[in-house]
This record gives C-alpha cells, sequence and structure tokens, in this order.
C-alpha cells in the first residue's frame, strides 16, 4: 500500500505585492550598482568597487527571488514532474560561484595596493556611498514588511542589510582619509567588506551543492526522523527512507513501513501529522508493507548494492 499526500507551503509562497516590492528594489539596486562601478573606477577607491560587489549579490538575491515567483508559477510537465522551482538554486550556485570570483579579484586587487596606495577622491567616495546607503535604507523600508511572511523575500531582505553596512563602512573610510590623507584606510576597508562577503556566500554555495546532490537538508535531524518513524503504533521495522529538498524549504521524504498488524489508515494519518508537524515534511510518500518477504528482498537487494559498491572500488 503506497499514499502520497502533499501541499504547498503557503509560508515559501510569494504574492503579487511581493513581487512589485521586489521590482522597485530591484530596480533601484541595479541602477545604484552601475553608479558606482562607475564612480569606483573614478575615485580610484577600491572600498567602492568592493561594496558595489556586494551590490552585485544584492541585485542577484532581488532577481533569484523574483525568478523565483515567475518560475514557480510554471507548472510541472511531462518532462519536468517537478516543475521549475530548481531554478532558483541553479541561480543561487550561479550568485555564489561569481561572488567568489569578485571577493578573490578584491582581495588581489587589495595586496598590489598595499605596496602603491593610489590617491584617492574621498569626497566623491563619500557622496557615493551616502547615496549607497539611502538607496539600501529605501529598499530595507519596501522589503520589511514582507520579510516575515516570505522566506523568498527574507533572504533578499538580509542581502540588502547587510550591504547597508557595507556602505556605512565607506563611508567611515572616506571620511577618515578626507582629515588623514591615510589612503590605506581605502583598501582595509574593501578586505573587510571582502571577508564579509565571503562567509556568506559559502554558506550559499554548500546549500545549493547539498540540494543539487540531493541531500539531506541541513534542518532535518536525520536519526531523531528514523526513531520517531520507528516509534510509530505497529510500526515492526523502516526502510528505503530517503529524504531530499526540491528548493531550501520544499522537503520531500519516502520510506517503507514494515506494520503487519497495524490499522494502514490509522498509521497514515499519525505518521503524517508526525512528519509534518515535528519535522515540517509535508511532501510525504509512505509504502505500508505486511509481508515479510517484500522486507527481507529489499534488504538484500540493499547489502547487495554495496557489496558492488566495494568491488568497484
Amino acid at each position: 500500500m503506497s499514499e502520497h499526500h502533499g501541499h504547498e507551503h503557503s509560508h515559501a509562497v510569494v504574492t503579487e505585492e511581493n513581487a512589485k516590492k521586489l521590482t522597485i528594489a530591484l530596480s533601484l539596486t541595479i541602477t545604484f550598482l552601475i553608479v558606482e562601478v562607475i564612480a569606483g573606477f573614478i575615485t580610484q577607491s577600491l572600498a567602492l568597487l568592493s561594496d558595489a560587489a556586494h551590490m552585485f549579490t544584492d541585485a542577484a538575491a532581488l532577481a533569484i527571488a523574483l525568478a523565483a515567483i515567475k518560475v514557480a508559477k510554471r507548472p510541472a510537465d511531462d518532462k519536468r514532474t517537478f516543475g521549475y522551482q530548481r531554478f532558483e538554486i541553479l541561480a543561487a550556485l550561479f550568485n555564489a560561484s561569481m561572488l567568489f570570483v569578485v571577493a578573490v579579484y578584491i582581495l588581489f586587487e587589495a595586496y598590489q595596493r598595499f605596496t602603491h596606495p593610489p590617491e584617492i577622491q574621498s569626497v566623491g567616495m563619500m557622496i557615493v556611498a551616502v547615496i549607497g546607503l539611502i538607496i539600501n535604507l529605501i529598499s530595507i523600508k519596501i522589503l520589511v514588511s514582507s520579510a516575515q511572511d516570505s522566506l523568498n523575500v527574507k533572504g533578499a531582505y538580509l542581502e540588502v542589510l547587510s550591504d547597508a553596512l557595507g556602505s556605512v563602512g565607506v563611508i567611515i573610510g572616506a571620511v577618515i582619509i578626507y582629515f588623514t590623507q591615510w589612503y590605506w584606510v581605502d583598501t582595509i576597508i574593501a578586505v573587510l567588506i571582502g571577508f564579509w562577503v565571503l562567509p556568506r556566500t559559502w554558506i550559499l554555495l554548500k546549500q545549493s551543492i547539498n540540494i543539487l546532490l540531493e541531500g539531506v537538508p541541513e534542518e532535518i535531524d536525520i536519526e531523531k526522523l528514523r526513531q520517531d518513524l520507528l516509534a510509530l503504533d505497529g510500526v515492526e521495522s523502516i526502510h528505503q527512507l530517503k529524504v531530499w529538498a526540491i528548493t531550501s524549504k520544499n522537503v520531500h521524504l519516502t520510506v517503507h513501513l514494515f506494520a503487519p498488524h497495524a490499522d494502514r489508515n490509522q498509521l497514515y494519518r499519525n505518521a503524517y501529522e508526525m512528519l509534518s508537524h515535528q519535522h515540517g515534511i509535508s511532501e510525504i510518500t509512505l509504502q505500508i508493507e505486511e509481508d515479510e518477504c517484500v522486507v527481507h528482498e529489499h534488504e538484500h537487494d540493499t547489502i547487495h548494492d554495496h557489496e558492488t559498491q566495494s568491488h568497484s572500488h
């Protein structure tokens, strides 16, 4: 007996209103990103270019969140039975890879500049950074009300919030350079922004790869999950337990339960309630088995697969 149950995660669905907010924030960010890159080259400020790199991540995060809304609307078809939700993960992977390249370039450029710091136009640097901070604050104001309702928007909101801190760093650097002529301060701030971006980039990269490799989501305790399934009334053993994610919040589970004396309908209801409430999984496929021969057959296949793999190494 095999049963499946699933429903949409209402907290992860982004409304048209949120799409509008993301579009406004994205337009503001992209416009300023272009201005900041040009200003960075004109003023010779590496801190501005470093902050622009961070602004690029904001734009990418906003674009990913917006794309996820558009793509999620596309229905599943015969070629893609899960739909197009993985687009969000592929975009995040691309975003993280690009960020690594940019961060490494900034750190290399900073190393070069330590020996020959160029003269920096601190006033121009400060004006651009202040405008950047204002743009970020507007985006924060637009997104903050939706950040609690949508995980998609929350990710974009956190990106913009952290970039606002980068703009503050550039402003502080510009003030110090204006009064002291210590041009190396610009390089230090660029490095600090670079190191601020890298850990978040690594986390994003790791999460994206884990989802693409069908890994168990980080928030799922697989051992506790196994024990909770075994604790269900009537379950004697479990096998073929598989947990994976389609996107960061769309978690799926399939499992075979050997329960020869259980009321199947009641067992299914108990299992679904436990998995959805205690583990946050609602895309569930359960196969409830009574025949012990079938269980042994599955166990034999699993052992045979492991032996085949070990011989091939």
